[in-house]
């Protein structure tokens, strides 16, 4: 380990470090190219990666785009994209330059600088920080201003020991990201199994060996042979109860279903007047959002409150549990039956009315049936959801170390040439 604060590294503003205007070499490059490498916001990552497939003609977008070549570090300027580390190192360019969003500040290295050092700084957990402690401009519209970027204070070693510490976390880094991929892919595949595990209980029953029969309905396909198939108006009526202002209120969420609402004391004031137009739904009431139920934002109400007037209330009048109905009322078969009936032109403007969702036809196990499999998925899935909190942690943990790594190494605390 060696001090942050190196005597023989010179402490400089970025503006020191990168140069203005344009080279001879890059005003031949503008002059001779035809098309060009393209990159709007999305195609920059969080990591440093690019997607380079983008092309435009170059007189599409000489004006009203921002211009970069090869050699040149990108760093995004507006909220969110700052913060969560939007930037990269621009290499393998069509024609070895491009241009893309307006929402970027582009850093042309100086001959002593080397562009992974550059990026590094650009990427480490401080100058995001600060970055947005200096943000400007009205909320959701803030970006980091130039003076920032180019008054940003930093050591600078060698060139030589500046390669060194590129080589060193490029190779460092690559193995925390290859590690993060890993344990995103366990959550992925345990996300699945969750997902399997409750769709054949609910479906299919615990005994793999049950006869099984064709239900007659296609979202359904065969259920065991000893189910019966009821009409949701069957089981439920719909709740219209309102006037109850004082009730806590409840919201839908895709992930969680049914969930008591979180409000600061403010939002509470400021919407208190509307609430008598809010729906009841009371402990065990079915509850969904008519413009969000195709992707599943349906659950049980875990106690009595108040919901969304563009909310559905379901409230069972039949012998299907609600701990069962909001198991199956979430899998991605039901949810897609509920796309089909849904009115709306567009995706994401769907609606599922009371009077479509009271023709879906169900499966109606015994109510100890139901009982046994909602108690089964809870005690499997608990053990699924352990395994993923516990990887959760561990990739919290890399990608701590991965910010750490950075600042520690483009600020001399670790020393390259012995850990290497």
């Amino acid at each position: 380990m060696i001090s942050p604060t190196r005597e023989d590294w010179p402490t400089k503003r970025l503006r020191f470090m990168t140069q203005r205007g344009l080279s001879e070499s890059q005003r031949r490059l503008l002059a001779q190219a035809s098309q060009v490498t393209f990159l709007p916001m999305e195609a920059i990552g969080e990591k440093g990666e690019l997607d380079l497939s983008g092309v435009r003609d170059i007189e599409d977008v000489r004006t009203g785009y921002t211009q970069f070549f090869d050699g040149d570090v990108v760093v995004a300027k507006i909220t969110p994209c700052f913060e969560n580390g939007k930037g990269a190192l621009i290499r393998g360019t069509l024609q070895g330059l491009g241009f893309g969003t307006t929402e970027l500040h582009v850093l042309t290295p100086t001959a002593d600088l080397d562009g992974r050092f550059l990026y590094y700084i650009t990427a480490s957990a401080t100058f995001r920080r600060l970055g947005e402690a200096g943000m400007t401009g009205a909320a959701g519209q803030k970006r980091v201003p130039e003076s920032f970027i180019r008054d940003y204070p930093t050591v600078v070693p060698p060139l030589s020991q500046q390669c060194a510490i590129a080589d060193y976390l490029d190779r460092e880094v690559t193995r925390l990201d290859a590690l993060v991929a890993a344990k995103e892919r366990v959550l992925g595949l345990l996300a699945e199994k969750r997902r399997a595990l409750i769709t054949q209980a609910i479906i299919r029953g615990l005994d793999s060996r049950t006869l099984l029969r064709d239900s007659g309905i296609s979202w359904l396909g065969k259920i065991p042979a000893n189910w019966e198939i009821r009409r949701v108006a069957w089981l439920f009526r719909e709740r219209d109860e309102r006037g109850a202002p004082n009730l806590p209120l409840l919201e839908v969420s895709i992930n969680t279903g049914v969930v008591l609402r979180e409000f600061s004391e403010e939002r509470i004031e400021s919407t208190a007047a509307d609430f008598n137009s809010y729906k009841v739904a009371r402990r065990g009431d079915i509850v969904f959002n008519k413009m969000r139920m195709w992707q599943g934002a349906v659950g049980v109400a875990p106690q009595d409150g108040l919901v969304s007037p563009d909310y559905v209330v379901a409230a069972p009048t039949g012998p299907l549990l609600p701990e069962y109905a909001g198991l199956l009322f979430r899998t991605e078969t039901f949810s897609a039956e509920c796309a089909r009936r849904s009115h709306g032109i567009v995706w994401d403007r769907l609606r599922l009315y009371w009077e479509s969702f009271r023709e879906i036809e169900v499966p109606l196990p015994s109510t100890e049936v139901q009982a046994a499999i909602a108690a089964y998925i809870s005690k499997e899935t608990a053990k699924l959801d352990s395994i993923r909190s516990v990887t959760d942690r561990t990739i919290g943990l890399l990608k701590e170390r991965r910010a750490a790594l950075i600042a520690e190494a483009v600020t001399g605390q670790i020393d390259v040439r012995t850990v290497a």
